[in-house]
């Protein structure tokens, strides 16, 4: 009989509080700084955190459709970003604003929060080697 990784080595997918952002402070701060990239429907914008996880906030306008269309996005939203935490660069808040559009499945939206993310990790490595080494 074959025993299964320990509980430790285990990834946890769940979506605990901790992974969110909930302050319009927390928001305010990552939309400050001007970090932002688009994906397709989604503007997605990081700010560093001293956190060793990314979180999450969610910004779905009106414009998106009536509540029952902006709750099912947001939901695949929450799903894909459950569903990615492990892969998306550590130490991250990211903000997630909506433009109007056609429902995506969670898959498409996972698909376009890694690739923005890992832009987005990208962008702010380069700005802080840029502090670092003014030319």
């Amino acid at each position: 009989m074959m025993v299964a990784d320990s509980p430790k080595t285990e990834r946890c997918f769940r979506f605990p509080r901790r992974l969110r952002l909930t302050r319009p402070s927390e928001f305010e701060a990552v939309l400050n700084a001007n970090v932002r990239v688009r994906s397709g429907p989604l503007f997605i914008g990081a700010l560093p955190n001293d956190r060793d996880h990314p979180r999450l906030g969610l910004i779905v306008s009106r414009r998106v459709g009536n509540a029952v269309v902006r709750n099912r996005v947001k939901r695949q939203l929450r799903e894909a970003f459950r569903l990615s935490q492990h892969d998306l660069p550590t130490g991250y808040d990211l903000v997630v604003s909506v433009r109007a559009h056609e429902p995506l499945t969670s898959d498409v939206y996972r698909t376009h929060l890694l690739e923005t993310a890992r832009e987005l990790d990208r962008l702010w490595r380069k700005k802080q080697q840029r502090q670092r080494d003014p030319q």
